[in-house]
């Protein structure tokens, strides 16, 4: 019998930092490594992992290398979003840490799906044609070898609910100078978000055409609870296609099977959410036997005083599922 621990955590801007600005990294890393050891994850999926720039040398994830020493992941299989000329993002890379093979490895950006062309409406001076809303945030998909069967992890990071920036519309970078340039500027972040989905939801359709018994997991940051629109459309449950024959297609987010007092990953204004997730095929509850949400200690940045320097952990919970496959 073999164990699979598969989990999801934003570590939250996770970088280096000038010596005069707090919280350190070394004292990110001395709250949030005792979390990574606790998943004791085969296949950790990671946001928001910042890449770190040395003379003579192209970036890399060494802020992330030094989170990981001495934990189970160190010497595991690191698989991240790059750019063009190959080198890590220097902000938000999704990284997926494995302790199994690594068969192959795509990025997605607007790849199956493309960008939306839309003219805004409240820019000042006024936007003088139509724009593609082109997507900021890759997703990133690694086929893993579980006991020679492939298994399809794919990463996300969805479009936050933050209006996205209309020119002229900013007296700096808290203070709108309307309210429908705000709304606009929602529109288009749903839009980005959206795209995603369809894309990710697309990729999942793919797998599936070339192998209807694939085992596929889609984990991370989505921005959005299960009910909202971004999930119920890669979710593709039967209930919103109306066709039984799609059933095998179906993605089911694990946490339901978590007490719904307990299932949220995140705090906004007191309010618990659950925006961070792990879903799955039909075909891999066979195997599932549980999940766990760390949010014993998670603490409310949106609350008055919440800053970095009290709270240098991720403002987000890790989630994690496990799995025994014979």
């Amino acid at each position: 019998m073999v164990t699979l621990r598969i989990a999801t955590f934003n570590l939250e801007n996770f970088d280096e930092v000038p010596p005069n600005v707090r919280p350190s990294l070394a004292e990110r890393v001395a709250v949030m490594r005792p979390q990574i050891e606790r998943l004791q994850a085969d296949v950790l999926c990671l946001q928001e992992v910042h890449g770190q720039e040395r003379p003579g040398q192209p970036r890399a994830l060494l802020a992330l290398a030094e989170l990981l020493a001495g934990t189970k992941q160190a010497a595991a299989n690191v698989v991240t979003t790059s750019g063009p000329n190959g080198e890590v993002f220097d902000q938000r890379n999704l990284v997926l840490v494995t302790s199994l093979p690594v068969m192959a490895r795509a990025q997605l950006l607007n790849t199956l799906v493309a960008a939306p062309m839309y003219q805004i409406l409240t820019a000042n001076p006024p936007a003088p044609q139509p724009m593609p809303i082109l997507l900021e945030r890759p997703i990133l998909h690694v086929e893993l070898d579980l006991q020679g069967v492939p298994l399809h992890v794919i990463v996300v990071h969805l479009k936050s609910k933050l209006p996205t920036n209309i020119p002229g519309q900013k007296v700096d970078d808290f203070t709108w100078r309307s309210a429908d340039a705000v709304a606009e500027g929602a529109f288009i972040s749903s839009m980005k978000r959206m795209s995603q989905a369809v894309e990710v939801r697309r990729l999942v359709d793919s797998i599936l055409d070339q192998d209807p018994a694939g085992r596929i997991v889609v984990a991370g940051d989505f921005n959005a609870t299960s009910d909202e629109v971004p999930l119920v459309a890669i979710r593709g449950d039967v209930e919103e296609t109306g066709n039984g024959a799609l059933a095998g297609r179906v993605l089911v987010p694990v946490e339901n099977t978590i007490p719904e007092p307990a299932r949220y990953s995140l705090f906004h204004h007191g309010k618990g959410q659950m925006l961070d997730h792990i879903l799955v095929t039909r075909n891999m509850l066979a195997h599932y036997r549980g999940s766990e949400i760390h949010n014993e200690v998670l603490h409310d940045e949106s609350g008055a005083f919440a800053t970095d320097v009290k709270y240098p952990e991720s403002d987000h919970a890790p989630v994690v599922a496990t799995f025994e496959f014979a």
